[in-house]
């Protein structure tokens, strides 16, 4: 029995029979009946544009609620957004339990191409940052919990790196769900399943025509649209739009390292299911992490599931509660 069979063995998630296979749950995460769910959130929610330095502007919507107990901050998956089915059902959760919700776009995500003339890549790391800390600065009077998916938990993680040398003195919690520690890893992944890989093409081509669209004499992807797999885009892309050399130098980049959580003081959940689809979920056994850091690692739940039943809430939502009444103690 492997280290992360034993890790398994310590944690009690038992769905459903017929929602325990991983492309169950990990379908089931972006349905759009739970975003459905969540209209006021958007009715009420007003945009904001950061100025993220640099000339950088970044977007996204805040939900006030009138307890205010405090702000979370949400941060979605590669071609995912604010309003990705995932985001709103946990903001929901979070706005019933009497939280205000901040729901950011990553550049070129959403409807947002227009904002920035420089194409997205995930090693942008600072204009995220300054998006967080200038949100949570805004709103210094609340404790403030950064709840990342996917991509958007390899950020979260990066962030309480970020932490050591500029802390954000009201953030509380950071909750990482099916985070991508080892892109150069998981990224082939993708390609093995070709469910993912259309999944995933769709997205990122339909991103590309946006782009083109907003900036005509500056880009056309027209040859990247053309490979068959993700990681061939990848490299084309990596090698026409950005500095890095490859598609692996440029995983490198983005990549959580062993260290990173070793010292933090930042109470951090890292959130994982065996079975994940997208991800290689033994990553997540060569972080070496402090006190402060919970690794919990599911049997199942696929990548960004963690359903106990179909409109209820997930596992990860039940945990999430769980920490803030522990700290409200």
């Amino acid at each position: 029995m492997s280290k992360l069979d034993l890790f398994s063995l310590k944690h009690t998630f038992l769905p459903p029979i017929w929602m325990r296979p991983a492309m169950a749950q990990t379908i089931l995460a972006s349905r759009k009946f739970r975003r459905n769910a969540a209209w006021y959130l958007k009715e009420n929610a007003e945009t904001q544009i950061l100025d993220c330095g640099d000339g950088v502007r970044l977007q996204g919507s805040l939900t006030r609620h009138a307890d205010n107990r405090g702000l979370f901050i949400f941060l979605h998956g590669w071609e995912g957004s604010e309003d990705s089915t995932y985001v709103m059902s946990c903001a929901r959760f979070a706005f019933e339990k009497g939280y205000s919700v901040f729901r950011l776009n990553f550049r070129d995500h959403g409807d947002t191409h227009h904002l920035n003339e420089e194409p997205f890549h995930s090693a942008r790391l600072a204009e995220v940052f300054n998006a967080v800390f200038q949100t949570a600065e805004n709103h210094s009077e609340i404790p403030v919990y950064i709840v990342g998916f996917s991509l958007g938990g390899n950020f979260a993680l990066r962030i309480v790196r970020s932490c050591r040398t500029s802390p954000i003195p009201n953030l509380r919690h950071v909750f990482s769900i099916s985070p991508a520690i080892d892109p150069l890893k998981s990224s082939p992944i993708i390609d093995e399943s070709p469910l993912i890989r259309r999944y995933f093409y769709k997205k990122w081509t339909t991103s590309m025509h946006k782009k083109q669209a907003a900036f005509p004499d500056l880009y056309d992807f027209s040859d990247i649209m053309k490979a068959t797999k993700v990681m061939a885009m990848s490299e084309l892309f990596v090698r026409k739009y950005s500095d890095f050399a490859s598609a692996a130098d440029y995983f490198k980049a983005y990549r959580v390292e062993a260290n990173d959580l070793s010292d933090t003081a930042i109470r951090t959940s890292i959130i994982m299911s065996a079975d994940d689809p997208v991800l290689s979920a033994e990553d997540i056994m060569d972080l070496n992490i402090s006190s402060c850091v919970s690794r919990i690692m599911l049997k199942y739940g696929g990548h960004n599931g963690f359903f106990q039943s179909l409109h209820g809430p997930t596992w990860y939502d039940d945990y999430i509660a769980k920490c803030l009444e522990a700290e409200d103690t």
